[in-house]
């Protein structure tokens, strides 16, 4: 089955936020996900990333990133999510969401590119190794809510 990558538009908003849900339940914090469709819109500006879509029409995963900058580095991309729908999985979906990651670091001239990945996720830090990926196991995330 071809499953076409392409950047997430305005239109693929209902989609994702199902995803993001099913996403949050995953990562055993569904009551951490708050976001909408509506508040996406009025935040589409800063909404980058990448879509999977199957024969369908319908997203069956996604990665999405933000540029920021690092003192040590300079310019740099971070991975928010990437997920793909577990019956989906080991299809190289996860590959090619990562790839456009990638991708679009190395056009837009990126140092790096930086992501998070639960410590339980031996899958995922598997697949994040054999890509080369240096898992940093010092740091911790702190947010702080509003």
């Amino acid at each position: 089955m071809p499953i076409q990558i392409r950047p997430i538009e305005e239109a693929d908003f209902t989609q994702l936020i199902a995803l993001f849900q099913e996403f949050a339940i995953f990562e055993k914090a569904p009551e951490l996900m708050t976001n909408t469709v509506d508040k996406m819109k009025s935040e589409k500006e800063y909404i980058k990333g990448f879509a999977a879509i199957n024969e369908e029409n319908t997203i069956i995963g996604y990665a999405t990133c933000f540029f920021a900058y690092y003192t040590w580095i300079g310019k740099s991309l971070y991975m928010d999510d990437l997920y793909v729908k577990p019956e989906y999985r080991a299809q190289g979906i996860g590959t090619k969401l990562i790839n456009s990651i990638i991708a679009l670091a190395k056009k837009e001239n990126c140092s790096k590119v930086r992501w998070q990945v639960s410590e339980w996720n031996t899958p995922a830090i598997g697949f994040y190794k054999s890509l080369g990926a240096q898992i940093n196991e010092t740091e911790r995330n702190c947010d702080l809510m509003f």
